[in-house]
């Protein structure tokens, strides 16, 4: 490295130390792993992390995790940890040519000063294909070892090619005593902290701070340095008002284009599925706290209704499509009261996925097998050229029987598929519950009434002529 290098690296760090020019944030990044607080499935005794910053080889790395987790931390740790030099590039702000520059400068430095190089690209999700195959070579040949943080998933936003060369770790939201312990620690620390300032704060007001942060360890110490600044000259104490004043309004971790909204909505049909009105309720209200277009959460519940409730009650179609007719009709934030009634009903409904089963074996077996004849009996005769063809020859009109079913009816599938029937249903299975349960024993119950009494009514045999006339075009 060059002596102008030098000097202005050691100016940046006296800079990002001095208290007053630098953000407590930014003070308090732990200065070893030991210090790393929280991901202990990660920095553990004998985890990933520990082995990595043990390992002679530095493999590239993708930091996935929401903000504030941490992951600009681990990347500045393990370029310490090694003796690497630490070059760092946003994505957001950098093209190939910054690329380009940042690989010459690492080529310089393991060519001619046997030193190597972590590059940090943050945000790396924002990256094109473009920028990122410029990597790819320089990355495989060893030039500079990768580190990228994104809190997208990485498997939809970062290149196949690039991330079977990365190792990646999954970082978690911050837990609520990992947060207090960095805020006590910050509090406390007379050196990079608040220390010299002889701040207390109550252990309740930590805790508060800790569970609006949301997870993110950089909004809680920013919060708590905003809040012993607003302190008056004799005051000594951080009350909570003065903390909640600090913290401002609470934004939710929640992105509508990414990981969080598929998550989240995920959390909202699966906890419907599983009859769990409490945490369907839980997700709805993240959803819509959070900014989620109302009408993007009706239409999963009209969805949800049809495919996992069914015909085991029928009601939650009508529920959920008029929810979703209110919602349109009302708008925010009124329309919370009939979505939250549309998802707790359908959370509390019996389940069937029947009707989904049905349609998706049906179009396995049209795929398949193609389009089988429809039979003679009810095919469409509206003239007299296709009765004498046989259109209609053979139909038994179920209203002529007892219970209006033909107790001789076996199917009207085709011929073909008909044959392999063997008394069972090819496609739909009803569930053994709720409305779709009943009408089934009703059903095989009308079917004995009729074979009890097989001859058809006279007076009701004929199929009605205004309806049997008329062609279906019209229909």
């Amino acid at each position: 490295m060059s002596s102008d290098s030098q000097t202005a690296d050691l100016f940046a760090h006296a800079r990002r130390n001095e208290v007053g020019l630098t953000p407590l944030a930014e003070r308090m990044r732990p200065r070893s792993l030991a210090e790393f607080v929280g991901q202990h499935h990660l920095s553990g005794e004998g985890r990933i992390l520990e082995r990595i910053f043990a390992a002679p080889r530095t493999p590239s790395l993708i930091l996935w995790g929401p903000p504030g987790t941490g992951k600009t931390t681990l990347a500045r740790l393990l370029a310490t940890k090694k003796e690497a030099f630490f070059e760092t590039i946003s994505a957001t702000e950098s093209g190939v040519k910054a690329v380009r520059e940042v690989v010459e400068r690492a080529r310089v430095r393991r060519d001619y000063e046997g030193r190597r190089t972590i590059l940090f690209i943050d945000e790396i999700h924002r990256f094109n294909k473009a920028q990122q195959d410029a990597l790819l070579p320089h990355v495989e040949a060893g030039i500079l070892t990768l580190v990228g943080a994104t809190t997208e998933n990485p498997s939809f936003e970062v290149n196949a090619a690039l991330l079977s060369r990365a190792r990646v770790l999954v970082l978690r939201q911050l837990e609520h005593g990992a947060l207090v312990a960095l805020l006590r620690r910050a509090l406390e620390d007379r050196e990079r902290g608040l220390g010299a300032r002889e701040v207390a704060v109550d252990e309740g007001v930590l805790e508060g701070i800790a569970h609006v942060a949301d997870g993110d360890a950089r909004r809680a110490l920013n919060a708590l340095e905003l809040a012993v600044e607003l302190l008056g000259p004799e005051e000594a104490s951080i009350s909570k008002e003065l903390a909640w004043e600090a913290l401002g309004q609470r934004h939710l971790r929640y992105d509508r284009a990414g990981d969080a909204h598929y998550d989240v909505t995920s959390a909202l049909i699966k906890s419907m599925r599983a009859s769990d009105p409490d945490a369907a309720v839980y997700y709805l209200a993240r959803m819509l706290e959070a900014g989620e277009d109302p009408m993007f959460v009706a239409r999963r519940i009209v969805i949800f209704a049809a495919e996992d409730v069914g015909n085991a009650d029928p009601q939650a179609l009508t529920v959920a499509t008029a929810a979703a007719s209110a919602t349109h009709l009302i708008g925010m934030p009124e329309a919370v009261l009939p979505l939250t009634q549309a998802a707790t009903y359908c959370a509390l409904a019996p389940k069937s996925n029947a009707t989904v089963q049905a349609y998706f074996a049906a179009r396995r077996l049209i795929r398949t097998r193609g389009s089988e004849e429809v039979p003679m009996a009810v095919r469409n005769a509206p003239t007299g050229l296709m009765k004498g063809l046989g259109h209609g020859r053979g139909y038994r009109y179920p209203h002529a029987f007892v219970e209006g079913v033909d107790p001789t009816h076996a199917s009207h599938l085709p011929e073909a598929l008909a044959r392999s029937l063997d008394g069972e249903r090819l496609f739909v299975r009803s569930s053994a519950r709720g409305w779709e349960a009943d009408a089934e024993r009703a059903l095989a119950e009308r079917r004995r009434r009729a074979l009890d009494d097989p001859a058809p009514r006279p007076e009701g045999a004929k199929f009605p002529e205004p309806v049997h006339d008329r062609d279906d075009s019209e229909e």
